[in-house]
């Protein structure tokens, strides 16, 4: 059961540490001293301590790190000022102040206890090596450290320095942290350890990426030589587009010219025999033109065979499907095989590529600019043709020639005079 001194000293540490302590004390704070407290009274009801000894280890658990107050250099010192000070006010005889700042100072971490009670004390100060919430202590010491302008750890650096001081630096002095905190010690170590494993096999296999990255970057050509086969490829495939859209275009606008003359020039031309020329040289054009047409899109596939020797001389380019088409499976997988592991003969096959392609749309672009100057002529002299034949035919109208029913009034017409000729 607390004491009074311990009631009071309780009261008065909570008011100097909640008013009086930067905030920047994330882990020597008040719920440190609490459970500095809470672990002082665990080894105490588990070992053989006297009620007045009891009381003084409570006492200094309680005012071990009132001297973060004054700044966190010599807190040790500090905190037996303020004791000092705050018993002495409360009445309490010089034996029970120097057995308490005893106790203060025997929680300096560098040091060795050497009493009974600064063994207990010190447990206690060290405690959260024992327990579950040491990875959070952890956490909050390390941020505190930096918050002060102390030290900045990186997460891997501050876990080495946990891994040594759980190690090498710190043991539990008291039987009962011995049997009770040891192990759960030994666990946290165990974890930071594993950890620590986990990160050097992360870090050599991203060693061993980042070296065959670099070894392959090296021995891989430049990036400006990858990025001018692929724009080369990209550019030749949308010019073969564009060449055969063009093509369509033609073959759409002439059949559709083919169609109107069969439909009305054609039948009318017994009536109408000086349109058969301009009729006949207008089609002609037309038919011309879709030929040419068809010729320039018309594709060609090759023999679609290569030898092994063929291969292993690089004389095929086996991305070109005429390359290959007559070829068995295991055969084409082979001459891959062989292509893939010669860096040179895969940009040599891309290099054909370019070339032959380009050989491809020289002559597709050729044949278009030949059958759009055909076509053009074909339709200048078209009309000519029928601009000179109503010319030379007066009484003809070329709305006769379109207009059924105007064609068929004019035959009667004519039917009509013969017939007052003959009377």
């Amino acid at each position: 059961m607390a004491t009074d001194f311990v009631k009071k000293t309780e009261a008065f540490v909570f008011d100097l540490l909640t008013k009086e302590l930067d905030p920047v004390f994330l882990y020597h704070n008040h719920k440190h001293t609490q459970r500095v407290l809470k672990s002082t009274r665990e080894i105490i009801e588990n070992s053989d301590v006297k009620d007045d000894e009891a009381e003084i280890l409570e006492i200094a658990a309680l005012l071990h790190d009132t001297g973060y107050t004054q700044g966190a250099e010599d807190h040790e010192e500090k905190s037996v000022k303020i004791a000092t000070e705050f018993l002495t006010e409360q009445g309490a005889d010089q034996k029970l102040i120097d057995a308490v700042n005893t106790c203060i100072m025997e929680t300096k971490f560098k040091e060795v206890p050497t009493t009974k009670l600064g063994k207990i004390i010190r447990d206690a100060d060290a405690s959260h090596f024992g327990k579950k919430y040491f990875q959070e202590a952890s956490d909050f010491l390390r941020k505190e450290l930096e918050l002060r302008g102390e030290v900045t750890y990186s997460a891997t650096e501050w876990r080495n320095e946990n891994i040594k001081v759980l190690a090498k630096k710190h043991q539990f002095y008291t039987e009962y942290a011995l049997k009770n905190w040891q192990s759960r010690k030994d666990k946290n170590l165990s974890k930071l350890l594993k950890a620590k494993k986990k990160q050097k096999r992360k870090y050599k296999k991203e060693e061993i990426k980042a070296k065959y990255k670099m070894q392959y970057k090296n021995e891989s050509p430049e990036r400006g030589v990858q990025t001018f086969y692929r724009v080369a490829l990209r550019n030749h495939i949308k010019l073969s587009d564009i060449a055969d859209t063009k093509a369509n275009i033609l073959l759409s606008v002439n059949a559709i010219i083919i169609s109107v003359v069969l439909a009305n020039l054609i039948s009318k031309l017994d009536t109408n025999p000086y349109l058969t020329w301009p009729t006949v040289i207008f089609t002609l054009f037309s038919v011309i033109s879709m030929i040419m047409s068809i010729i320039a899109t018309r594709p060609n596939v090759t023999s679609g065979q290569f030898t092994k020797e063929d291969v292993k001389n690089q004389k095929v380019n086996l991305s070109f499907f005429g390359n290959f088409h007559q070829m068995a499976l295991e055969e084409y997988e082979w001459a891959i095989q062989e292509m893939v592991n010669d860096k040179d003969y895969i940009y040599k096959a891309l290099t054909k590529d370019l070339y032959f392609l380009g050989k491809v749309l020289e002559r597709k672009y050729r044949l278009l600019r030949i059958t759009y100057t055909v076509f053009m002529i074909g339709i200048i002299v078209s009309l000519i043709a029928f601009g000179i034949a109503v010319k030379n035919n007066p009484g003809a109208d070329i709305q006769d020639v379109l207009d059924p029913n105007s064609q068929s009034e004019l035959y009667q017409n004519k039917a009509i005079d013969k017939a007052a000729y003959f009377v």
